[in-house]
């Protein structure tokens, strides 16, 4: 399966346009989160992804909630956060939010590693596992040099060893690629990233 992915829009209109039209070649559309910013613009954020017809995934970032996503996505999409699903015997598990909480303030929707925790324990297994916050010491590294990533996510990514974990949130590590035991990890940033993945 030919997976187009990417995280962190943030309403960035050119990126939009450049996911759709690479959308033409994909299978399957994974967004990890942030396609709006502070909870404004939303509904702008999915009209401009419109275009894209493959199969489209979304998890929530810390800029919009799960509910405010399910509510603007397009009639269709799928989104995840907290829960799984099949797809063309694709397993995909995903975990929006900020985790753990962010210091940006009352706009942004977090969890604690707990909470984080508890929603990664639904996931029984996993092809791919989309978490819009990087497991810790894996593509988490800010611009002061500081690992902010999320410990309940590298946690779930040793005991399920997914083939992918797809991630956001830092915009300083956009394009790490990495390795958790047969995992590899990619923070995508609001390029396209283009992934083979085997049923």
């Amino acid at each position: 399966m030919k997976v187009l992915a990417f995280s962190d829009l943030h309403m960035a209109r050119n990126r939009a346009a450049d996911l759709v039209t690479a959308s033409t070649e994909a299978d399957l559309v994974i967004g990890a989160g942030d396609f709006c910013n502070m909870r404004q613009g939303l509904d702008e954020a999915m009209l401009m992804l419109s275009g894209i017809a493959a199969p489209l995934v979304l998890v929530p970032g810390n800029a919009e909630s799960a509910e405010e996503l399910v509510a603007a996505a397009p009639e269709g999409v799928h989104v995840l956060h907290g829960s799984g699903m099949t797809l063309d015997g694709i397993r995909l598990f995903g975990l929006g939010y900020g985790v753990p909480p962010t210091p940006f303030g009352e706009w942004s929707c977090d969890l604690t590693e707990a909470e984080a925790g508890d929603l990664l324990a639904r996931c029984a297994g996993a092809d791919i596992l989309i978490a819009h916050s990087p497991p810790k010491g894996y593509g988490d590294v800010t611009s002061q040099g500081v690992s902010v990533g999320s410990t309940a996510v590298r946690n779930a990514v040793e005991w399920l060893q997914p083939d992918y974990v797809f991630c956001g949130h830092i915009h300083d590590s956009w394009g790490y690629r990495g390795v958790i035991g047969r995992t590899q990890v990619a923070n995508l940033g609001p390029s396209v990233n283009w992934f083979e993945v085997k049923a």
